[in-house]
């Protein structure tokens, strides 16, 4: 596995006449997206908004309509230099390992504890597969979310030095907000561990847990000490990624995006799908261009790889995000 400000809308009669106040962040602030410089994507972004909520506008979208969705890794925050979950599941095999003696000898918890990264690489999709399950599964879902919760109060990206959910992005923080001002209802569509995620979203993004959906392993229904618990299972249950993408929103959203974002290949169907439904479209590309603040990577990344999804991009004229250039911070402490 891949590992905020309603919009409300007043509406005064007189006679014959109907007007609409919008009360949003987007009326009462000077600028909306501050942390953007003005850029193409920034004004391409506005415009895209304004279309879609003017009323009379040929584009205005009905509020119930405003479906915006959001990849996470490497979209929402940063994935290098791998994925935020599997620096999780490596913390979550060191921490098990004193009751698992047999890692020691055992492919790929040996490469885990010896912080052999290119052995565990080599154990490819099946050695991932194999960590994440023993990590993942065997507890109930209440008992995994407090985990996931003590280890984000904890652990320290190798780099910053600060909790994982610092490594946001201020401007895409923003363009939230904004897109909720304006009536939209927004969501994460990751191939991240959608329980992984549902703990923090909320807090971090203004997403509840109920519009976050990512990768999913089993559960069943248990009664255990006489209380109902659901527990997890190490069984594969969906897979958010790629093709998977417009599944996971067709099944847990019902509604087909008028705006989507993402970073890399795995988030191309999910574009194609929101772009092929009818009306105005908005698809949005964050590239990784600043190696100072952030990291610069694309085409020949083994994490966030940007290549069919750039190529695509360019021609069909799908807005790309330059982050040097069109970023005046990149995370929130920044602002400081």
């Amino acid at each position: 596995m891949k590992c905020y400000l309603l919009c409300r809308r007043v509406y005064v009669v007189i006679p014959s006449l109907i007007i609409i106040w919008s009360i949003s962040v987007s009326a009462n602030s000077k600028d909306p997206l501050p942390s953007w410089n003005e850029s193409p994507s920034k004004h391409a972004i506005i415009n895209f908004v304004e279309r879609v909520t003017r009323a009379g506008s040929p584009d205005f979208v009905a509020p119930e309509e405003r479906v915006a969705t959001f990849d996470n890794d490497g979209t929402l925050w940063s994935e290098q230099p791998m994925y935020f979950q599997l620096f999780f599941v490596i913390d979550r095999v060191k921490t098990l390992a004193p009751k698992n003696p047999a890692w020691k000898t055992q492919q790929p918890f040996k490469a885990v504890l010896e912080n052999d990264m290119q052995a565990l690489a080599a154990s490819g999709n099946k050695g991932l597969l194999e960590i994440v399950m023993a990590t993942h599964a065997g507890m109930t879902t209440a008992e995994f979310e407090q985990i996931v919760r003590n280890w984000l109060a904890t652990a320290r990206h190798p780099r910053f030095k600060r909790p994982f959910t610092d490594l946001v992005y201020q401007p895409m923080l923003e363009l939230l907000t904004y897109l909720r001002a304006n009536g939209f209802k927004t969501f994460i569509a990751s191939g991240g561990g959608i329980e992984f995620m549902r703990p923090w979203t909320e807090r971090v993004y203004g997403i509840p847990p109920e519009q976050v959906v990512g990768s999913s392993i089993k559960t069943k229904f248990e009664i255990r000490n006489n209380q109902p618990v659901l527990v997890r299972l190490p069984e594969i249950n969906f897979i958010d990624d790629k093709a998977g993408k417009p599944v996971g929103i067709h099944q847990y959203i019902g509604r087909r995006p008028i705006a989507a974002f993402g970073n890399s290949d795995g988030d191309l169907q999910m574009l194609q799908w929101t772009a092929a439904g009818k009306g105005l479209r908005f698809l949005l590309i964050v590239h990784h261009t600043d190696s100072e603040r952030e990291w610069a990577y694309d085409r020949q990344s083994h994490v966030g790889r940007l290549d069919k999804a750039f190529d695509e991009a360019k021609a069909k004229g799908w807005t790309v995000v330059d982050m040097m250039k069109d970023w005046k911070v990149i995370y929130p402490f920044q602002l400081k």
